[in-house]
């Protein structure tokens, strides 16, 4: 269990870090635009992403393991 929430962890960081190294200026772009949008908009959609994240897990879980 452990091993596998470091490994997604590190994965996170690979992602995010790709993300900063090929379109930095799209990232700031980004940001800049997130401070217009409402605080529940973005809650929905942390916690919309959240539910997804969780049923992908649970999804691989089923069938791969």
């Amino acid at each position: 269990m452990t091993q596998s929430l470091l490994m997604a962890l590190g994965l996170v960081f690979v992602i995010e870090g790709l993300l900063y190294a090929l379109v930095p200026g799209h990232l700031k772009n980004m940001m800049k635009a997130m401070e217009s949008v409402p605080d529940d908009t973005l809650r929905i959609g942390g916690l919309a992403a959240l539910g997804f994240g969780v049923f992908m897990v649970w999804v691989v879980k089923a069938v791969f393991v």
